[in-house]
């Protein structure tokens, strides 16, 4: 089993920037592709970026492009969303996600471990 713990969130006002943090403990399966997904009041959970096992490949939801930047330091079983210009869109309870596959994957259904979240509030 493995386990997933965030951190990082918190209340800021638009334009500030945030660190996202997940860190992962227990069992490690060798491969994983790691994402981060987020989930609005009264919406759907949906994808933001994920990261393939090596780092060398890196997707983004269109809505942040430019603005997130995900990283992994596997030496320490961490995995990162650098999240600066944020915008009061970009409020939602942030997951961390852990895949069965190796390489990028954007659909939630790929990801077999999820951490509880983290919550992340931009004001205007």
């Amino acid at each position: 089993q493995v386990q997933l713990v965030e951190s990082g969130g918190g209340l800021v006002q638009a334009g500030d920037s945030l660190r996202l943090s997940c860190a992962a403990s227990g069992r490690i399966l060798g491969n994983n592709a790691m994402g981060w997904f987020r989930q609005a009041p009264g919406k759907e959970r949906e994808f933001v970026a994920t990261i393939s096992w090596s780092g060398d490949r890196t997707s983004y939801t269109d809505s942040v492009k430019g603005r997130f930047t995900i990283s992994r330091d596997n030496a320490k079983n961490t995995v990162y969303l650098q999240m600066n210009t944020l915008e009061p869109e970009d409020t939602a309870v942030y997951y961390c996600a852990a895949s069965r596959y190796s390489t990028v994957k954007v659909i939630t259904n790929e990801y077999d471990y999820w951490g509880q979240g983290t919550q992340v509030t931009v004001s205007s």
